[in-house]
């Protein structure tokens, strides 16, 4: 395989780098996982290969792809070697693991640091800024490489706290004292390397990139993504900064669901208790429902429903749906402006108990923001790993008005108004029962329960 035609610059680049340990910072989606994994397999091919090699990515999942992308590169190799007469490369591999004719393998590891501990060899730590503790994987990691390999980490940003942000700090602005050999992508970088011509070239028939240039699509990316900071921390090497954000986004990423936890949508048997929290859209804003369900000490996002532009007769639907689920406890709606109405026919319909109504005041938005960001500081809520959903998290700010008053506020964007992070703030309220709730002025008016 020629890489200089196969691979584009800033891929080379990362190839030819036998460095210790090497750093890539770097925008989303630019094929750097996929040359890693070339790199990988092109030195376990050589014979005088003596030591395994790990690779840890964020979740279980994407370090079997990360695998499968060996194996793939390990076919092509063992094809090569085939045709000239020799011997192929691979010697047997299995779900986990990819074993080598000179005897060495390459292992995929759960995104538990502890996996990492008692193993020798080089390790690869794929999308390193995203596991859930990637100080404590560094620090487990790195003894493995005393008696060779090297320590590969590659990542995006994940917000200013993050100790990936720290490690390319420190390398690019403290005096490197771990000599690490650091690299960064940004999607422009990748773009002036020949970037979309490799896009173009894996893409159906008709796709709509097809027809851009490079401007264009760097536009087209900017403008899908959610919020600004989104766009520059996902493809711009700009880590969001965490002191912006009321809650910060390495707490967030330790609350994510990650693929294996299996369909995040399914209750657990329906024999655990359900909260509801109902944010009202106004005319330009979403309605959000947003679904926990409590397991032990944690809530578990099971389902967020997000309307737009529907007539009221279409959002009560929505939320009587949610409200005839036998295990749903309490719920609580968001009766300011036009959600007095909907909680109101909500609670005459299926009691005060059930269903109540909180009006949005400087106070109570206070005493529902605090809790929330307590259950993600002490990862005890799970949501989707969904980029509208954490910007919409991210989005609320708190600010000191006059007087040292607290506001939380968001920017109006087409996606709405921090819709989600209120729904869920109510949900979690509803969830946390009645000290959660003081102080706020709720709805509570017992009706004669009404069946449907």
């Amino acid at each position: 395989m020629g890489s200089d035609s196969f691979f584009l610059p800033y891929q080379r680049a990362w190839i030819e780098d036998k460095s210790r340990i090497k750093i890539m910072e770097k925008s989303r989606q630019i094929g750097m996982s996929w040359t890693a994994a070339y790199s990988l397999v092109r030195e376990h091919s050589l014979s005088g290969g003596r030591l395994d090699s790990w690779v840890a990515s964020r979740d279980e999942t994407q370090a079997r792809l990360f695998l499968a992308d060996c194996a793939k590169f390990a076919d092509i190799l063992g094809t090569a070697v085939r045709d000239f007469g020799f011997s192929g490369v691979v010697r047997d591999s299995s779900a986990n693991s990819i074993g080598f004719a000179n005897g060495t393998r390459i292992w995929s590891l759960s995104s538990n640091a502890d996996a990492q501990a008692g193993k020798r060899g080089t390790r690869v730590l794929d999308e390193f800024a995203l596991h859930p503790e990637p100080e404590r994987l560094y620090a487990i990691a790195y003894p493995g490489i005393t008696w060779g390999g090297r320590m590969e980490i590659i990542s995006t940003h994940r917000g200013s706290g993050n100790f990936f942000k720290r490690l390319v700090d420190e390398a690019r602005h403290g005096g490197n004292p771990k000599k690490v050999s650091l690299h960064r992508v940004t999607l422009q970088d990748a773009l002036e390397q020949g970037f979309l011509g490799k896009l173009k070239a894996a893409l159906p028939e008709g796709h709509e990139v097809l027809g851009m240039d490079e401007g264009e699509y760097f536009d087209y990316v900017k403008n899908s993504c959610a919020d600004e900071e989104s766009f520059l921390q996902e493809y711009m090497c700009s880590p969001a900064d965490d002191s912006a954000g009321f809650v910060g986004c390495d707490c967030i990423s330790r609350c994510l669901y990650r693929p294996e936890d299996g369909n995040w949508r399914a209750a657990e048997g329906g024999a655990n208790p359900l909260f509801l929290g109902v944010d009202v859209g106004r005319s330009r804003d979403l309605s959000v429902f947003w679904l926990l369900e409590r397991v032990g000490d944690t809530l578990y996002t099971r389902e967020i429903s997000a309307l737009e532009n529907v007539p009221f007769s279409h959002q009560e639907a929505e939320l009587h749906r949610f409200l005839r689920l036998p295990n749903l406890r309490r719920a609580l709606i968001d009766q300011s402006g036009l959600g007095r109405q909907f909680a109101e026919r909500a609670a005459e319909r299926y009691g005060g108990a059930r269903v109540g109504g909180v009006t949005f005041t400087a106070g109570v938005k206070e005493a529902l923001a605090y809790p929330l960001k307590a259950r993600f500081e002490d990862a005890k809520i799970r949501i989707p790993d969904d980029i509208e959903v954490i910007a919409d998290i991210r989005s609320v700010r708190k600010e000191v008005g006059a007087g040292g008053t607290l506001r939380f506020c968001a920017e109006r964007t087409s996606d709405g108004h921090a819709d989600r992070f209120w729904a869920l703030a109510l949900a979690v309220s509803a969830a946390d029962g009645a000290n959660s709730n003081a102080g706020m002025e709720l709805l509570e008016k017992e009706a004669p329960r009404l069946v449907w």
